[in-house]
């Protein structure tokens, strides 16, 4: 049978039972509508972490007190800050692969601006901050070395702090706030980054980090001490000599060094954060694609019990067929075909509501990040035939097996 011919007479027959072809092809307009929308938010979601994590910085090594500390034989202990200004000058003067060092420490004020008042989070930075977390100062400037040695009272704030307090970032800049008690003159107005997972990334105050110590906490601590290292290729050599230089301060003996469990700090890898992140969001999204799946296999029974119904109906047509000429393999590809495009239409609509779906859960939702792969709408329109195959291949050898004289005789 020519080929034109036989997809021409399989395209009537579906259209002859629109409604019945439609609900054939639902299980895998879903199966495959699914599987997309899941893949779409959990690559889209991987993306994102990786983006945030990625603005920190690719070469970021976190410091950060550990609070925490078990030994074999011993109960969990909870410590307390271990981070000083001694261990960051240490660092600041031993460190060899760094490019920029900050410490950093927080806490939460009231601030009153002139056109209004918030409870916001202070960080106590130092001037190479700004570019550790890849910030620009979009207007005025960032405070300096002199700024901090002088412990002056500055601040840099974002662009929410700035609406919240003086109404607009221009009216901010230059103009006098109070944190807790003490008046603080805005140096500085970060360029907006907006929001990350419902945190907005612009309500945020620096000041020189030797001001917040003495002037706002009256502390020689620390929350965390955090180094940009000059090269990828030397974060493992930096991170085992920030590890060397921390326990000489802490005067951790040579048998502690052996252990990282009796060290009383701990130090994050930016990259192995997103090396960790990558993995499982990987694993979610893979297990989330897989339970959608299932609705594809369900999509496939479908299309093998309506291919059956469908063979019974037409037994004097087979018949027919048969009787002038058609052979075994014309009446075996006919109902393949007709299987085949009922699950490909089926996962074409599929792909085109996931398209919608995520397109609108982007646009509603703002937490949502959706990223929609080519390979993965490939694979998966490609997949739907393959179930087309899989599943119309027994009804469509049944159909072939029959024999003629039988068939003519079905009533």
């Amino acid at each position: 049978m020519n080929f034109f011919l036989m997809l021409k007479t399989c395209i009537r027959s579906i259209m002859r039972n629109r409604m019945r072809s439609f609900l054939t092809s639902l299980g895998i307009i879903i199966g495959v509508g699914s599987v997309i929308i899941m893949l779409a938010v959990g690559q889209g979601t991987q993306a994102q972490i990786n983006d945030q994590l990625s603005a920190m910085g690719t070469n970021l090594l976190q410091i950060m007190p550990q609070r925490v500390r078990f030994q074999p034989g011993q109960m969990m202990r909870v410590r307390p800050p271990a981070l000083t200004n001694t261990d960051l000058q240490k660092i600041h003067s031993d460190a060899s692969y760094a490019s920029a060092i900050s410490g950093v420490s927080q806490a939460s004020f009231t601030e009153v601006g002139s056109a209004g008042t918030d409870q916001i989070t202070v960080s106590g930075v130092e001037p190479e901050y700004i570019s550790i977390q890849n910030r620009i100062v979009a207007l005025g400037t960032m405070f300096g070395d002199e700024d901090l040695q002088d412990r002056n009272r500055v601040a840099v704030i974002g662009t929410t702090t700035a609406k919240t307090l003086f109404g607009n970032p221009n009216a901010a800049l230059n103009a006098s706030m109070r944190i807790g008690t003490l008046p603080f003159t805005v140096i500085g107005v970060l360029e907006s980054k907006g929001s990350s997972y419902g945190q907005d990334q612009d309500e945020i105050i620096w000041v020189p980090l030797t001001t917040f110590q003495t002037r706002l906490r009256n502390t020689n601590t620390v929350n965390s001490i955090q180094v940009s290292v000059a090269s990828k290729n030397y974060m493992a050599a930096e991170e085992a000599e920030l590890k060397a230089i921390l326990r000489e301060t802490h005067g951790l003996s040579t048998e502690a060094a052996s252990t990282e469990s009796s060290d009383d700090f701990q130090i994050m890898n930016s990259a192995d954060m997103i090396d960790t992140a990558n993995e499982i969001m990987g694993m979610l999204t893979a297990l989330l694609a897989a339970i959608a799946g299932v609705s594809l296999l369900v999509g496939g029974i479908g299309i093998m019990n309506i291919m059956l119904v469908s063979v019974t109906e037409r037994t004097r047509e087979i018949g027919i067929r048969m009787a002038v000429g058609a052979k075994k393999s014309d009446i075996l590809t006919q109902f393949l075909t007709e299987s085949v495009l009922l699950s490909l239409m089926g996962g074409l609509i599929g792909v085109a509501l996931a398209a919608g779906v995520c397109e609108l859960l982007t646009r509603l939702v703002a937490q949502i990040s959706t990223l929609i792969s080519p390979g993965v709408v490939l694979i998966a329109v490609l997949f739907s035939a393959g179930v087309g195959v899989f599943f119309g291949f027994y009804p469509a050898q049944k159909a072939a097996k029959m024999y003629p004289i039988d068939a003519l005789r079905y009533e």
